[in-house]
Formats: structure tokens, C-alpha cells, sequence
């Protein structure tokens, strides 16, 4: 990743940098990765790091917008591309199934576990502003359903993007418990089940 064993080193590969802190923060949250683990797993400095990436709150605000590019923006796809809201939604749970215990990566959703324990109000605002607006994403598509018939009248269209929200953050956490891509497929054919016909 880099050459060069004291101040800047003279090449920096910042992608593979950011590929590093982002598996770092997904695996242990952002309050258990110090900045001696990021300066360790980088195999750079300190000053090395504060000059690339400033703190390791503006590190972490990198690697959560790399983040989203990278693993989380299926959510955004499905509801583009399917002509359902719950078409989308099982799409979106059965995606989620997969990508959460690809072992080539830590398992979960680092958006929905790097905040957990945090006693940084910022990273946790910040994280659960990201979760809010999947939500929000869920619920607009959910209500032009209800405009279209495709849903029921009277669907509470907020009540069920939060529902959607929690089996997938629920899912998120079992898949850091250790539950198989099959177990958490099994569950979003499970969630689906509840969906007004």
C-alpha cells in the first residue's frame, strides 16, 4: 500500500487506504478502531494519516460514502428498478441475505453496527441521518403504491418502510451472530409474508 518507512511515504495508494479503514470500522465499529489500529492496518504513521485524511472522524465519513458505493447501494437500485414496493423490498432482503455474509468482507451492514456503542453523538447522528433515509427511500415508494392500488388505501406507509427497516437491520445483526446466507433468506421470505395484499 505504501513504500517508504519514515514521514510521507512516497507512494500512497488512498483507494486502498480507504479500502483498509472501511474494513477496519465495518469489522470493529467506530469507537473499538483507534488510530493506532488504522495507522497499524495502513502501515502508515500517524502524521502520515492526519495529513491524508485529517481525523479519524473525517477518515470514517470517507469510508462511510465509499461504503454506501460500494455495498449498500442495492437498496436504491431495487426500488428503481422493480415495479413494486414489494417487489423491491423482497429484493432488497434477499440482496442483503448475500452481501451481509459474503465472507469476502466483514458481515453486516457497517452503517447499521459501527455506531453501536459509540459516545460520539456526531458518528451516531450521522449514521442513523443514513438509516433515516433508506427509510425514507422505503416509505416515498411504499405511498406511490398506495397511489397506484397496487397497495391497500388505508396501508400505513410509514409503518411499513420501519418494518422493512428493522427485519433488515435485524438482519444485519444476525448476520454478525453467524446466521448463513440461507438462514437470512429464509427470514426475508418470512418478512414478505406480512405485506398488505
Amino acid at each position: 500500500m505504501v513504500t517508504g518507512q519514515r514521514g510521507r511515504p512516497r507512494s500512497f495508494d488512498r483507494d486502498a487506504a480507504l479500502d483498509t479503514a472501511m474494513h477496519a470500522f465495518w469489522e470493529r465499529g467506530y469507537e473499538a478502531t483507534s488510530i493506532s489500529d488504522l495507522t497499524r492496518e495502513l502501515g502508515i504513521g500517524a502524521p502520515s494519516l492526519y495529513a491524508a485524511f485529517g481525523d479519524k472522524r473525517k477518515l470514517f465519513d470517507e469510508v462511510v460514502v465509499v461504503y454506501g458505493s460500494r455495498y449498500a447501494d442495492f437498496a436504491a437500485v431495487a426500488l428503481a428498478e422493480e415495479p413494486t414496493a414489494r417487489a423491491a423490498v423482497g429484493r432488497i432482503l434477499r440482496e442483503a441475505a448475500e452481501i451481509y455474509t459474503d465472507p469476502a468482507h466483514p458481515p453486516g451492514c457497517l452503517v447499521i453496527s459501527a455506531g453501536t456503542n459509540t459516545t460520539s453523538a456526531e458518528v451516531a447522528d450521522a449514521l442513523r441521518r443514513r438509516r433515516d433515509d433508506s427509510l425514507a427511500m422505503f416509505e416515498s415508494r411504499i405511498r406511490a403504491d398506495v397511489a397506484a392500488g397496487a397497495l391497500p388505501a388505508d396501508t400505513d406507509a410509514r409503518a411499513l418502510a420501519r418494518y422493512a427497516g428493522a427485519v433488515l437491520q435485524g438482519m444485519s445483526q444476525q448476520s454478525r451472530d453467524g446466521a448463513t446466507r440461507a438462514e437470512l433468506e429464509a427470514v426475508a421470505e418470512l418478512a414478505l409474508l406480512a405485506w398488505p395484499a
